[in-house]
């Protein structure tokens, strides 16, 4: 035998399991390593964390094999789940999974072994010809055949049958044999080359603050810090910075890492990306196949692309000689992962770059608060871009305020006249619009107007939305369906009326008004089938679709020149929430969004419907006064002693029987404060805002304090000895960003 292995396994236990290694595995096994080993009375696969000469056990059991000779998890991959787990209070068995797709988990390591034909020296361009009469398809084979190509694809190409090209190959005309096939998410799409923009005064600052921050510290002079916040109003070119740092990072052998946070982001960012970089760029996203994007992890593994790109899970991407990662949109709150372990990818990479010692570039036009706040501080650097590129105007912001306009028509409208009125100059004039409403469906819930019966999803807190194109009722909680009753069901009456507003709705009254354009609604709800976004983004960029509809997916990122009108339909939507971060998700979605227009030659004009005018971050947003809105935000969060003052830490119990849960939280909430230091802070316990979901009903406690362990440790420390009642669980979310 040749030592011990640490070993997780597949299951939430939150332990590491000592396995003998046999003489017969040990060239094979290291660190990060997947392993086939005995559990209990079954097999199960297991990863290499750790590797010791011995073990407090005397009974140990030797690994049954090694399944991947090269290891899937890097020793600084390995080293971030194991601060994942410590910091964000989960199990290591789900920090391990969550560094490894699940494409790469559950595939065999290496590419898909296809047939590939090539033909032998004795095709002769006459060889087809002489085939022709009496064998049509073989003829056929050999001319689509070329210098070669892999079985799938000729027969496609020629029309012909496998049993054709097998006969060509008894003839001695082709040779067929297995060859590696990488199946590549881009193979469908035509992306041209780019070459480097000049770049602006402000751009070149920024470029050289990054390039400074790449150079590698040594002992006499170490770096002051590792991480810059690059605060550029829209337009103003961050993308163009970002290429050209990571082409300074390619030429010097580094590679980077490209987050950005939502999938509709992605086909824009690839189009840049693989435009500058071609073939060293690899995708990784949810929307990709699992074979796609097991392949282009392991080109990524392999060395064969040394930039990754993609949404938060591509933070763990294996790349090699890591020097750079770019969090886009550093404040979005998709970087925020909602099941165990709860972390956010914009954290994440800060702490890898701490592990890998790589350099780290936040960017946003609206940072979050504990991002400027750490720039302001001196913790990260700062790098302004308080122009747009080419010094192209901001766009005008017009308030609307729809009371005004209520009281005007009588009657409430989704659309007022002044926007009306601007979508229709815009179509006049072949500009293009975006419309922005942050709630799909068609209208929000569906009451009774007699005896005002709404309907409710029995499952969730939340009332169903009522989805036209389907004619369904659906619950954007826990996913639940149902058929929209003919009548009342408390009162029988059959006029039930259809009430608030989604994407579905403003599309059809859009139809209505406009009948001549061509309108596209870009939700979730259209967004699901593979490729919807690139081919809505592909329409809307050739001018075939003149108005473009969508909830947050199409707030930021997307570059347009034709986009001269936005119009936000409803801006309240975020501002009313039970939550701390109302105010700033307000005002960054409003400055995103409005930052949609205006970006070609054509000066830009948003309007703003709302029926809170004054609130500050809708008035801040129209002036674009970033300082002001925090110097006002932050002092709320002082005085409340919220982030970025405080780590705020959120439990949620849940269970399907109110009275237990109740009783079991309250319970934990008074060992847990025995516990605590006087330092944190303990609110609760009390429902959550949303009390009931998929069935299950939740109760919260939030804790706040300046320093994280001094929570975190308590609460494991409590989770470890409580025993909670049967069906009854709870989750720990740090550094919380919402408290629904």
């Amino acid at each position: 035998m040749a030592g011990i292995a640490k070993i997780v396994v597949d299951l939430a236990l939150n332990r590491e399991f000592d396995y003998l290694v046999p003489e017969s595995l040990g060239g094979e096994l290291a660190l990060g390593s997947k392993v086939m080993v005995p559990f209990g009375r079954s097999q199960r696969v297991g990863y290499v964390v750790g590797l010791a000469d011995k073990s407090a056990r005397s009974d140990l059991k030797p690994v049954t094999s090694v399944v991947s000779k090269t290891p899937l998890i890097t020793d600084t991959t390995l080293e971030l789940a194991r601060w994942m787990s410590d910091y964000y209070c989960a199990p290591i068995e789900h920090a391990v999974r969550t560094v490894l797709p699940g494409a790469v988990r559950r595939k065999k390591s290496g590419f898909k072994e296809m047939l590939y034909v090539t033909p032998s020296d004795s095709v002769t361009p006459d060889t087809a010809d002489s085939l022709r009469k009496r064998s049509p398809k073989q003829a056929a084979v050999l001319e689509s055949l070329g210098d070669g190509m892999f079985m799938a694809e000729l027969v496609k190409a020629s029309g012909a049958s496998a049993q054709a090209v097998r006969a060509l190959e008894k003839k001695d005309l082709l040779h067929i044999a297995s060859r590696s096939s990488i199946r590549d998410p881009l193979a469908r799409h035509t992306i041209l080359k780019t070459q480097p923009l000049n770049l602006m005064p402000e751009q070149k600052v920024a470029l050289e603050a990054i390039k400074a921050m790449l150079l590698p510290s040594t002992p006499a002079g170490p770096k002051d810090n590792h991480v810059i916040l690059l605060h550029g109003v829209t337009g103003s070119g961050k993308t163009e910075v970002y290429l050209q740092a990571i082409e300074h990072v390619l030429a010097a052998g580094g590679g980077s890492i490209v987050l950005v946070p939502e999938i509709s982001l992605t086909p824009q960012a690839v189009e840049r990306f693989v435009g500058r970089f071609g073939e060293t760029v690899a995708v990784l996203h949810s929307n990709l196949s699992e074979g796609e994007r097991h392949d282009e992890w392991h080109r990524i593994l392999d060395g064969k692309a040394r930039i990754a790109i993609g949404a938060r899970s591509a933070v763990f991407a294996p790349v090699k000689d890591l020097r750079l990662i770019v969090v886009d949109e550093e404040h979005d709150g998709s970087y925020k992962q909602d099941e165990s372990p709860r972390y956010n990818a914009r954290d994440v990479a800060v702490m890898r770059g701490v592990m890998a010692g790589c350099s780290v570039v936040l960017g946003s036009a609206t940072p979050s608060a504990e991002s400027y706040a750490n720039a302001k501080s001196g913790k990260y650097s700062l790098a302004s871009l308080p122009h747009r590129a080419d010094h192209r105007q901001m766009p005008s912001i017009r308030v609307v305020d729809m009371r005004i306009e209520t009281e005007r028509e009588g009657r409430v409208n989704v659309f007022s006249r002044d926007l009306i009125d601007a979508m229709r100059d815009r179509l006049n004039k072949g500009e293009q619009t975006i419309l922005f409403l942050n709630r799909r469906g068609f209208s929000t819930s569906v009451v009774c107007p007699k005896c005002g019966h709404v309907a409710m999803c029995n499952q969730c807190s939340v009332s169903y939305t009522y989805h036209r194109q389907t004619e369904e009722l659906r619950c954007h909680i826990c996913g639940g369906v149902r058929r929209v009753p003919t009548h009342c069901p408390e009162c029988g009456d059959p006029a039930f009326k259809f009430a608030g507003i989604g994407t579905q709705r403003v599309e059809s009254i859009v139809k209505q008004i406009f009948p001549e354009a061509g309108v596209q609604r870009m939700d979730s709800d259209v967004t699901s089938r593979k490729d919807a976004h690139w081919e809505i983004l592909g329409d809307f960029r050739s001018g075939k679709t003149d108005i473009l509809i969508g909830t947050q997916m199409i707030a930021k990122g997307l570059d347009f020149p034709n986009v001269t009108l936005i119009g936000v339909i409803y801006a309240d939507l975020s501002l009313h929430v039970p939550d701390f971060r109302a105010g700033e998700r307000t005002f960054q979605l409003l400055t995103q969004v409005s930052g949609r227009a205006g970006r070609g030659d054509v000066p830009g004009e948003v309007l703003v419907q709302t029926y809170t005018p004054f609130h500050v971050a809708v008035q801040c947003a129209q002036r674009a006064d970033f300082e002001g809105f925090y110097e006002q935000e932050y002092e709320f969060r002082k005085e409340l002693c919220y982030p970025p003052f405080s780590h705020l830490v959120c439990l949620t119990v849940k269970g399907t029987i109110e009275e237990k849960v109740r009783y079991a939280i309250e319970v934990f909430s008074k060992n847990l404060q025995a516990r605590l230091p006087d330092t944190v802070m303990l609110s609760g316990p009390a429902p959550a805002p949303l009390a009931k979901a998929k069935g299950f009903y939740r109760y919260q406690l939030m804790l706040r304090s300046r320093s994280v362990r001094s929570i975190v440790g308590p609460v494991r420390a409590e989770l470890d000895s409580f025993k909670w009642p049967p069906k009854v669980s709870c989750s720990v979310d740090v550094d919380a960003i919402s408290l629904m």
